[in-house]
């Protein structure tokens, strides 16, 4: 690519001022909130043993959550990228409703799966487990909400980056899991982090579905979000100060994961190219 060509920014003047209004619609409001901060008590009220619980237990979660989201996603991309199967539609339709259903919708449909008298609950039940209103029931709904990023995103690019390399590998005998490991993964790496960053940030913001599956009991299952609808009603001040953490902690997140994977991508393309 020529000098003249990677610096080529001919978009229109249109473009550009459209683009400012929308980045100053997401931007004024956070602008807003920083202001309405109070400063001066900013510290005792993110501090409070209410607000530390449930700032440590959405980070656990949403961790849990994103590993179970990587486990049960990459397998359900590759199948849904690389396989052709009768109600493929169908399945893909389903397994991405999450994304248009309503949080508290999926509350309630785990709720009637996993809850005591649910479908799943009451067997388990038997066995003297409860995962309704537990923080099991915090890492199900994070996971249930977030799952369809990281599937969506890793399908994209799995579709896109095709199969040539795959068949090469496993014409040259590589085995379908070593062909998975060295060759299809590293492909996708870059997408497959894009989702997981995806998936965490969906799973840290999580309020309806947690709030109908696993209700609001401090350092059990009232996380973050929980914590500061709560607030919103008896102490706005506190109510806005973890606004603005958690909005802290979900932008450097974003963006050590998205560093990462521009470095992943620029890594692999040098090794492809040399």
């Amino acid at each position: 690519m020529s000098r003249a060509t990677a610096s080529y920014s001919g978009v229109p003047r249109w473009i550009v001022a459209v683009a400012v209004i929308g980045a100053a619609f997401v931007v004024l409001p956070l602008a807003a909130m920083v202001v309405r901060v109070n400063w001066a008590e900013f510290i005792p009220l993110i501090t409070s043993p209410a607000s530390v619980d449930a700032l440590w237990l959405s980070l656990r979660t949403s961790v849990i959550s994103t590993a179970l989201c990587i486990l049960l996603g990459v397998p359900m991309a590759i199948v849904l990228a690389r396989t052709s199967f009768w109600g493929q539609k169908v399945l893909r339709s389903l397994v991405l409703l999450p994304l248009v259903l309503p949080p508290v919708v999926g509350g309630i449909a785990l709720l009637y799966t996993f809850g005591r008298r649910g479908l799943l609950g009451q067997s388990v039940e038997v066995l003297g487990v409860t995962i309704a209103f537990s923080t099991t029931a915090v890492v199900l709904a994070q996971t249930f909400v977030a799952l369809p990023f990281l599937v969506l995103s890793l399908e994209g690019a799995l579709r896109t980056v095709g199969t040539r390399y795959e068949a090469v590998a496993a014409t040259l005998g590589a085995r379908p899991t070593t062909v998975l490991r060295r060759v299809t993964l590293p492909l996708v790496l870059p997408a497959l982090v894009s989702g997981a960053v995806l998936s965490f940030a969906r799973a840290l913001g999580e309020f309806g579905a947690t709030l109908t599956f696993a209700g609001s009991l401090q350092g059990v299952t009232r996380t973050l979000p929980l914590e500061i609808y709560l607030q919103r009603e008896t102490d706005p001040d506190a109510a806005v100060a973890l606004s603005l953490v958690l909005v802290a902690v979900a932008v450097v997140v974003v963006a050590l994961a998205h560093q990462a994977g521009e470095s992943e991508g620029l890594r692999f393309w040098r090794r492809r190219s040399a």
